[in-house]
């Protein structure tokens, strides 16, 4: 059976932010991937983000921090952003700190 995919707003309001088309265009193509075996496509995080998958995608520049519902078997997209190591900017950074916040 297939997942259903879900977009929280926080994610969502990160894709509408990509200004290039194709790039978003190619994010929103992956994420479709999602609907059959998501626990297979992506890597588990660790840390505070435990529990949370990431893929890659775009050019391996964007990544897509989501989560899995069994149960419900839906797919859970948290957030999409750029891996830039160190930055605050960081997707990771990010999705940690709305973690640390409960938001997640």
């Amino acid at each position: 059976m297939a997942y259903q995919i879900e977009i929280t707003p926080t994610a969502l309001e990160a894709l509408e932010a990509i200004a290039d088309r194709r790039t978003r265009t190619a994010i929103i193509r992956r994420v479709d991937t999602l609907t059959e075996e998501p626990e297979k496509q992506g890597k588990p995080l660790r840390g505070w983000l435990a529990g949370l998958m990431s893929i890659r995608t775009a050019g391996q520049r964007y990544r897509v921090v989501y989560g899995i519902d069994d149960k419900g078997k839906r797919v859970l997209i948290y957030l999409v952003g750029i891996r830039k190591e160190g930055s605050r900017r960081d997707v990771y950074a990010l999705a940690e700190r709305l973690v640390q916040r409960g938001l997640i």
